[in-house]
C-alpha cells in the first residue's frame, strides 16, 4: 500500500506517517514547510516540498506515484489566529483543500482520510456524537465543515472518512517525531513551557460552567491517533464507505487538572494566574467514540493523563537540547 499524506512535516502527520512505516506501508509527504519541521519527517519517507494547490506540481507527484490512500493533514489550526486571520484561514484550509482534493478526484485517487477537528460542534454540555449540530465558533472550525461538506458532495466520486479530532496531546512513544515546541499555544504545550522556563500559565477564565470554574477537554494521544488512521487505511480499501468519526477517548479533564498533573509529574512548582475568557473558547467538549471504536475494534493504549503529561514533558525537553 502506497499513502501520500499531506502535513507530513507537521505533528500530526509525521507521526501518523510514522506509524504507517513502522507497519510496513510506503509513505510520500508533501509538506510546504511553512509550520512543519523537515527533521520531523521520517527517513523512509519520499517528500516533496509543495503547495497542495499547486496543481501542477501535485498532478506531476500523482502521475510519478500510485496513490491508493490520501491523509490530508496540511492545514492551519489555530482556533485563536483564526478570528484575527480569517481570510488566511478560509483561503488555505478550504479553498486550497478543495483544488487539492479536485485534482484527486480528477487524478482517480478516490480514498481519502480528512483531518477535522471536534470545534466544529461548539460547545455542548453532554458527551459529543456525529449527529450532533454543528455550532463552530471560530473560522477555523467553519473552514473544516467547509471542506467536510465539499467531500459529501463529491461521496459518489470517492470513499471518505472524516476525522474529527478532540486534543490530541503527546508524541511518538519512540519520541520521533512530535509537536513543534517553538510554535502555537495550547495547555500542554504551555505547560511543557512553564515548567521548563518557570514561565507563568496563564488560564483563560475561572467562572466557566464547569467543576472547577475551568474548561474541559477530552486529551487524545498522537499514537493511538496514528493506529486509528492506520486501521481506517485497511478499512477504507475493502468497501467504499463515507464516514464521519470522533476521534478522542470519551473523558474529559479541566485545565486545574491538568496543571496539578504537571506539577506532580514534573516536581516543579507551576505559577499561573487566571486571565479573562478568550473569544471563541468551547467551554466542554468531549466525544462519544462509540462509533469508532466499533468499526474498528479499537481500544486505546495511552489514555492515561499521567502518561499524556509524561509524553509531552519528555518530548519537549529532547527538542528543549537540540534547539538551545
Amino acid at each position: 500500500m502506497k499513502v501520500l499524506v499531506t502535513g507530513g512535516a507537521g505533528y500530526i502527520g509525521s507521526c501518523v506517517s510514522q506509524y504507517l512505516i513502522d507497519k510496513g506501508i510506503k509513505v510520500i509527504v508533501v509538506d510546504n514547510l511553512s509550520t512543519g519541521l523537515k527533521r520531523n519527517i521520517p527517513k523512509k519517507c519520499k517528500f516533496y516540498k509543495c503547495n497542495i494547490q499547486d496543481s501542477r506540481k501535485i498532478n506531476k507527484i500523482f502521475n510519478k506515484n500510485k496513490i491508493d490512500i490520501v491523509m490530508h493533514f496540511a492545514a492551519y489550526v489555530d482556533n485563536a489566529e483564526s478570528i484575527l486571520r480569517s481570510k488566511k484561514y478560509f483561503k488555505n484550509n478550504y479553498y486550497n483543500g478543495k483544488i487539492f482534493f479536485t485534482n484527486c478526484i480528477n487524478n482517480g485517487i478516490d480514498k481519502i482520510i480528512y483531518s477535522s477537528t471536534a470545534a466544529v460542534y461548539g460547545n455542548k454540555k453532554k458527551k459529543i456524537n456525529e449527529k450532533d449540530i454543528l455550532k463552530p465558533l471560530t473560522p477555523y472550525s467553519s473552514s473544516k465543515i467547509l471542506l467536510e461538506e465539499f467531500l459529501e458532495k463529491n461521496k459518489k466520486d470517492l470513499s471518505c472518512i472524516v476525522l474529527r479530532y478532540f486534543n490530541v496531546v503527546g508524541a511518538d512513544t519512540r519520541l520521533r517525531c512530535g509537536f513543534n515546541i517553538n510554535r502555537g499555544s495550547n495547555v500542554f504545550l504551555n505547560l511543557c513551557r512553564s515548567t521548563s522556563k518557570n514561565k507563568k500559565f496563564n488560564i483563560n477564565g475561572k467562572s466557566h460552567d464547569t467543576k472547577d470554574g475551568t474548561t474541559i477537554r477530552d486529551f487524545i494521544h498522537v499514537s493511538d491517533l496514528s493506529e486509528v488512521h492506520y486501521k481506517l487505511s485497511k478499512l477504507i480499501t475493502k468497501k467504499k464507505i463515507f464516514l464521519k468519526l470522533n476521534c478522542g477517548y470519551g473523558f474529559g479533564f479541566s485545565v486545574l487538572e491538568v496543571l496539578q498533573e504537571f506539577i506532580r509529574v514534573s516536581k516543579k512548582k507551576i505559577n499561573y494566574k487566571f486571565v479573562k475568557k478568550r473569544k471563541g473558547d468551547i467551554v466542554t467538549s468531549i466525544s462519544n467514540s462509540s462509533k469508532l471504536k466499533k468499526i474498528i475494534k479499537w481500544q486505546p493504549k495511552h489514555h492515561s493523563l499521567s502518561y499524556l503529561v509524561k509524553s509531552s514533558l519528555n518530548w519537549y525537553k529532547k527538542n528543549e537540547k537540540l534547539t538551545n
